[in-house]
């Protein structure tokens, strides 16, 4: 009887449903037909040291062995790894065979795997057991981890020295046999292309058969796909995807012939659980979720996708994706995992075995120029801080968040509302309205010189708040539709085309979004990051920072910001919200349930959660929502809910969770299956009124439910005005511009006797005029070379938070760099555009010379100004230079000898000095 199970048999039972599952087919050594399968795992095989519990057989050939323990000697796998090794070394009877290569030690419910073939054998955990034709294919070539020795040396041709770092430590991690590893590069820095790069090499120089590039949204794996599209290694003029296949999975069939698979997380769960995926939670960052199983949904060994699938899993955005639910997801695969994030965590660190084989900060990457460093601007208004308060007896409108219909009442109480409550609770348009002109108004003072908004990504707090965002925009800034759209999941318009506009294109100026692009999407262009939400995650703000430190050069940023004058030199943050003070925690924590938001309840309940306090609370939240709404909304909630009423889906809810009505399902199981157990029919009788419950809920049922819910909530304020208290640069920003120019100024004078414009503009002011354009190039090429943080434009736009500089922006580096050198060595008092100190030197010149008896011609001065506007551009006249553009089309230097006679000679000579006084 099933009752009278020994453990060791309960173990045995385990294991062979678990080879059964993997294509194996248990034998005993008296009944063996080897025509039954290609795998044949035989019983108490005799060997010249006694008996094998399990003996692998492939196509007749012995390959592997199992040695099976108990389920509570499960921590001791390790210790009998000699005996299972023992056996593995003997003769087999009847046969002469070498050693067996494939060796386990298993309980059935927990497995461990040696490859005796590895170059160091070392055990390690699986999910279940490897597959027939697995052994026979790993049996063709030298293993993997042997393969990994051959890989020859990088090519560092197109490589970033991050980059190399990261593919070279991982290489070596490889090779020394670590199953996990961590990349952490700053945002920017080409971790996608990292990744495909070493995925590259795997497949090319170690032979691996598959490998699995998780993410945990679709937008992400879409990206992830371009860019393998796109990429080209350094060796081979092919693209990847002419040289491997690559395939972005859409539905649950992985093609066999891939060898590369795209997939989110979320799918790839759904498709091991053997369920239908909502496609929508795809959608959605799973870090966002504020809900904890206590016992998430186990996985289930799927035969369409064995174990052994992929050789490599990398995980992309691995801080957020790894944890709980989707852990299973990577416990099932027997592969090696490598994470890519650019913000890892304290249990980041902990799951990839504190194995960092890349350590890139932002730090190291502005400095080296990957990346550019960021400003902060800080807006601050009254009811922002401090909230607002509506007087009994006043009118209000409330609005239909869903419908956006508004209505009047009349307040009964006073109503006090706190800065946390605006735009959910509460919409006070001057306060947005307060903020959005504040920003336009200082524009000029943020980015100086501008004609139009730099593209600028504003994050609101949700959907609505967005939609009250956008109208104030358009109207304070006077500009039509194009000009501002919202990038969220519930935008009317294709997100995918709204940032391709906003990437690409001149319109949109101004994206508005709640979390859709908060991380893992490319925006080059943008330079300005206006929240006007809280974030209390450190990850996830540093990922919304991260948007915006892409570089990008001075052609492309012209494309679409057309008044730029340099490359992206560094991005603002404009904080109207005070997220750059607030407390941050080291990950978002998991809340209880009392604090789990409604969304999350629903999230949770629909994904497969299984915590009574959840089912609970979500019954209870429901119940509630039921007082509140109206008949049709009612109707609209059955219709969204497969015919179910609220009423019925409570009750569903909690039935789940009844002792009473658990124990009747399982008596009526019982009926049917009179052997099963009691415990047994109860678990199953519990788990079909979970399915039962859960199957009402959907993505678009979930939608309406957490629309409707606030249908009435939202107040819209328009009694208070709110008032700007301030609008100025961070202390902060002002500190780190005053560190930057007096680090730059360190820099210039520690090489100021090596190179040839420092050491005449420090030592030897009378030589000036003989400075050359190429003089100034070598001090520009060595900053870019060893200094790139040091960009002229990023230390002008320092200068512009210290201190009052004449004139516009430059719009060359060259000509920036000159000012900013007649800055830090005094011949200048403040910073000066070096176009107006040419054109002042110009005018006291002119004026001198005509003082006395020297009048010049009108053709006369068009010539001399003509110089002028070269030696602004140029630094210094040569008088070969007359044979050149501009001054060839002039008449060159046989036209400028009919002007000035033989005083031309003196006359360039002045000029060169009197320039570059």
């Amino acid at each position: 009887m099933i009752n009278n199970q020994t453990p060791e048999q309960k173990a045995r039972n385990d294991i062979d449903r678990k080879l059964n599952d993997s294509g194996w087919i248990v034998q005993e050594k008296s009944r063996i037909d080897w025509n039954a399968s290609r795998g044949i795992a035989v019983k108490e095989y005799p060997t010249d040291v006694g008996p094998a519990d399990y003996v692998l057989f492939v196509d007749k050939r012995p390959a592997g062995i199992i040695e099976a323990k108990r389920d509570d000697e499960g921590h001791r796998l390790t210790v009998v790894e000699e005996q299972s090794t023992g056996y593995a070394s003997s003769k087999l009877k009847y046969l002469k065979n070498d050693p067996l290569p494939f060796v386990y030690e298993s309980t059935g419910k927990l497995t461990r795997f040696t490859d005796q073939r590895d170059p160091k054998p070392r055990s390690r955990p699986v999910f279940s057991f490897l597959r027939p034709e697995t052994f026979q294919e790993y049996l063709k070539k030298k293993p993997l981890r042997e393969r990994f020795l051959d890989i020859p040396e990088l090519c560092t041709e197109g490589l970033r020295d991050c980059q190399i770092t990261a593919i070279l430590n991982l290489e070596k991690s490889f090779k020394d046999n670590h199953p996990r590893a961590l990349v952490q590069m700053a945002t920017g820095s080409g971790k996608t292309y990292t990744a495909i790069t070493f995925i590259y090499r795997l497949l090319k120089f170690a032979d691996a058969k598959k490998v699995l590039f998780l993410v945990d949204t679709r937008n992400l794996g879409e990206q992830a796909e371009q860019e393998f599209m796109a990429y080209v290694p350094n060796d081979d003029n092919r693209k990847f995807t002419e040289l491997y296949n690559v395939q972005r999975l859409r539905s649950s069939y992985i093609s066999s012939d891939s060898q590369v698979c795209i997939s989110t997380i979320q799918r790839l769960y759904s498709i091991l659980k053997g369920e239908e995926l909502d496609e929508k939670i795809e959608e959605e960052n799973p870090a966002e979720k504020g809900w904890q199983p206590k016992e998430p949904p186990p996985v289930v060994y799927n035969e369409k996708i064995p174990i052994e699938e992929f050789d490599f899993v990398v995980i992309d955005e691995c801080h957020r994706s790894i944890y709980n639910v989707w852990q299973q997801v990577l416990d099932y695969f027997d592969a090696f995992l490598i994470g890519l994030t650019a913000t890892p965590d304290k249990r980041t660190f902990g799951f990839f075995n504190e194995n960092v084989v890349s350590e890139y900060s932002h730090e190291e990457a502005v400095a080296d120029g990957v990346n550019v460093g960021y400003d902060v601007y800080i807006i601050d208004t009254d009811i922002s801080k401090n909230g607002g308060k509506i007087p009994a007896q006043e009118f209000v409108d409330k609005r239909e968040k869903l419908t956006r219909k508004k209505r009047w009442e009349q307040l009964d109480e006073d109503f006090t509302y706190t800065s946390k409550k605006l735009d959910r609770d509460v919409v006070n348009p001057s306060q947005i309205r307060n903020v959005i002109r504040a920003f336009k108004e200082n524009l000029h003072e943020i980015f100086p010189g501008r004609k139009e908004v730099p593209k600028t990504l504003i994050f609101a707090k949700n959907d609505s708040h967005a939609d009250d965002i956008i109208n104030i925009l358009r109207e304070e800034f006077n500009e039509g539709n194009d000009f501002c759209k919202k990038v969220t999941y519930k935008a009317e318009e294709d997100p995918k085309s709204v940032l391709g506009d906003f990437r690409n294109a001149y319109n949109p100026r101004i994206a508005v979004t709640v979390d859709m692009i908060a991380t893992g999407t490319d925006v080059k262009p943008l330079e300005c990051l206006l929240f006007m939400r809280d974030v209390k995650s450190l990850n996830y703000f540093e990922q919304m920072k991260g948007r915006g430190t892409r570089t990008l050069g001075y052609d492309d940023l012209k494309k679409v910001t057309e008044s730029a004058v340099s490359a992206k030199t560094h991005f603002v943050i404009v904080d109207a919200v005070g997220v750059t003070k607030t407390l941050k925690t080291d990950s978002r924590p998991l809340e209880r349930k009392r604090n789990t938001s409604l969304k999350d309840l629903l999230a949770a309940v629909t994904f497969g959660a299984q915590d009574e306090d959840l089912y609970v609370s979500l019954a209870s939240r429901l119940a509630r929502l039921n007082r509140q709404i109206s008949e049709d909304e009612r109707a609209i909630f059955a219709e969204k809910a497969k015919g179910k009423s609220i009423n019925q889906t409570v009750k569903d809810l909690l039935s789940a969770y009844n002792p009473d009505i658990i124990d009747s399902g399982a008596s009526e199981l019982k009926q049917h299956q009179p052997e099963i157990q009691e415990a047994d029919a109860k678990k199953k009788a519990q788990e079909n009124l979970i399915d039962v419950a859960r199957s009402t809920f959907s993505g678009d049922l979930n939608d309406y439910i957490e629309n409707v819910r606030r249908v009435h909530e939202q107040i819209i304020d328009t009694l208070n005005t709110d008032t700007v208290l301030r609008a100025e640069w961070d202390k902060d920003a002002v500190a780190k511009a005053d560190e930057l120019v007096t680090d730059f100024k360190a820099y210039m004078e520690a090489n100021k006797d090596e190179i040839t414009a420092l050491r005449i503009f420090y030592n030897q002011p009378y030589q000036r005029r003989e400075v050359t354009f190429t003089m100034i190039k070598e001090v520009l090429d060595k900053l870019r070379l060893e200094k790139p943080h040091f960009a002229p434009f990023r230390i002008w736009q320092a200068y512009e938070q210290l201190e009052k500089v004449n004139g516009n922006s430059p719009k060359k580096e060259l000509t920036a760099l000159v000012s900013l050198i007649r800055r830090i060595t005094e011949i200048d008092s403040v910073l000066t555009s070096y176009d107006q100190t040419v054109n002042r030197n110009f005018q006291d010149w002119v004026f001198k010379k005509q003082a006395g008896t020297l009048k010049f011609s009108e053709d006369q001065m068009n010539w001399l100004r003509t110089i002028k506007d070269y030696v602004a551009n140029s630094f210094h006249l040569e008088i070969d230079d007359l044979d050149y553009t501009p001054f060839d089309a002039l008449g060159g230097r046989g036209r400028m000898y009919q002007l000035f006679g033989d005083e031309m000679n003196m006359v360039l000579s002045e000029l060169n000095e009197a320039l570059a006084a």
